[in-house]
């Protein structure tokens, strides 16, 4: 998998060809690995864990764990400044020592996520807290054809 931020696309690849292509969101901040950065980690890293296995489309997610409540205009107006993560998770660590693992860079303790959003509307343009941010009929679609342990490599 391949994820460019100046694109902010994804690409899903076997053997280099391209087997599926998707719009995505990633940092409002840009691209960066520190703690606290809101920045969207560079380089090579691997799906640790998938999440929401069978969820219903819009479960909300909190701490990688259902909250059993499902996306709704009406639930965004109790938390209007919400991050919502919702229906799939795709829980990214880092693979390079300095860059983007271990220490204050390190993505997986950052929570670095591919994940679902409300905010359709903003794919395609850098919005996201730090994660890669895609449509949810995207999303499940990109879950159904990974495994934990693909490569997602991402280009600034």
């Amino acid at each position: 998998m391949v994820i460019s931020i100046p694109e902010q696309s994804l690409e899903l690849q076997r053997q280099g060809d391209v087997l599926a292509r998707y719009p995505v969101s990633t940092a409002k901040n840009g691209p960066g690995e520190e703690f606290g950065s809101e920045c969207t980690p560079r380089g090579r890293h691997v799906i640790r864990a998938k999440i929401g296995t069978d969820s219903e489309v819009g479960t909300v997610f909190v701490g990688r764990r259902s909250t059993g409540e499902i996306y709704s205009a009406k639930l965004a107006q109790t938390a209007p400044d919400r991050d919502w993560i919702l229906s799939r998770i795709l829980w990214l660590s880092g693979l390079e020592k300095g860059l983007n693992r271990l220490a204050n860079v390190d993505t997986m303790r950052r929570y670095i996520y591919i994940h679902g959003t409300p905010y359709e509307n903003d794919i395609g343009k850098p919005v996201s807290h730090g994660c890669i941010r895609m449509r949810t009929t995207d999303l499940i679609e990109l879950y159904d054809h990974v495994v934990a342990g693909t490569v997602v490599t991402i280009n600034a």
